[in-house]
This record gives C-alpha cells, structure tokens and sequence, in this order.
C-alpha cells in the first residue's frame, strides 16, 4: 500500500492538470469578427458612363447609392444595382449580363433594400417627413440612362406647390443628366467637389 505522503504527492502532481485542463474547456472561443465592409471601388458604371468613386456613399454587394449630379431638390441621390440592367422588368435586356433568372432576383430585391436603407437615413438626417421613390423603367417612361436606378428623395411639406409637380421636375433633370454625360462639359451646377463633399458626409451616416 502507498503511504500518505506518496498519495499526496501524486495528487499535488494531478491537480494542476485537472484546473488546468478544467480551465481550458470552460473559456467560450473568442467571437468571430464581424464580417468586412464592402470595400468602395475605384469607379462606377452608371450605364455607359463612368462614375467616381467621390460620389459614392453607400455600397452593398449588388448595389450602390451615389449623389446627383442635377438634383431635382438639394437632396436627391440615386440608388443603382452595380451590374448594367436597362430595365427593371426584364433582365435579358442587361448589356453586359448572360440570363440568369435568379441572380437578377437578388440584384434586384438588392437595389430596393438599398433604396430603403439610404431613405431612411437621409429622411432622418435632413428631418424630411416623407419620402420620394421614384423609377423610370424604359425610355417611354422618361428612362435616359440605360441603367436601372431608384431617385430617392425626402420631402418636406411645401417643397412643391403640388406634389405631382416632382414627376415632372425628374424628367427634366434626367434628360439634363444625360446631355451633361454625353456632352462632358463644364459642371455648371454641381462640380465634383460639391458631390465629394456631400457623398462624404452621407457616408459618415453608414459607418
């Protein structure tokens, strides 16, 4: 038989094992770390054109939101999905893009959540009551950029004598949006500064 001093060395042996190893198992991993931003590309493509990435405040993985070049009220940004479709209905019009049915659904269900998530920032930011959604699909319904894209505007009471007047006001900025891409002249209204700084501090908002 083993004397008291032997059983009680082995256990002094055994002990800090047992914690040691009890302590091990008891401490949770670390969390994982959030998954990353969606890193902003160099430049953009709004249909044909090329936009800068200064202008860009708001990017997902399908989609992204930028400021207007001619807003039809001082806010007035645009939400596009990233790849090129013509028109929201059918995607085998896209330039660039081989059908795919179920790709273009997630695109699209994309753009209208970028769409809301960008509306109820800017509504809140700038203290707007409501919320302007508008989407010219073709080039019948007053379409110029072959590019699908959502105006998103806040509204504030008496910004339009009447309201439908906002319709109107669109499609005369986008015909003046595309003659100012097509033609590359003098930014008279907005210089690129003007949109940096505006997409900058929008994008202070999703950070």
């Amino acid at each position: 038989m083993l004397g008291l001093s032997s059983v009680l060395r082995r256990l002094s042996l055994l002990l800090p094992r047992a914690i040691s190893s009890s302590s091990s198992s008891s401490s949770s991993p670390p969390p994982p770390p959030p998954p990353p931003a969606p890193e902003m590309e160099a430049s953009y493509k709004f249909g044909p054109y090329k936009i800068d990435a200064t202008e860009v405040f708001y990017s997902s993985p399908l989609s992204y939101a930028m400021v207007n070049l001619r807003p039809v009220l001082p806010v007035n940004c645009i939400a596009l999905i990233g790849e090129i479709f013509q028109n929201l209905i059918d995607p085998a019009s896209s330039f660039y893009f081989k059908f795919d049915i179920l790709r273009y659904s997630e695109e699209n269900s994309d753009l209208w959540l970028t769409a809301k998530e960008v509306g109820a920032r800017l509504e809140q930011y700038h203290k707007a009551s409501s919320l302007t959604f508008t989407i010219q699909d073709g080039p019948q319904a007053g379409q110029t950029v072959p590019h699908v894209h959502i105006h998103v505007i806040p509204r504030k009471k008496g910004d339009f004598e009447k309201n439908d007047e906002i319709y109107d006001v669109i499609d005369v900025k986008e015909r003046e949006l595309k003659d100012k891409l097509d033609l590359d002249i003098e930014r008279k209204d907005r210089t690129m500064e003007e949109m940096a700084h505006e997409a900058n501090e929008y994008r202070a908002l999703f950070s």
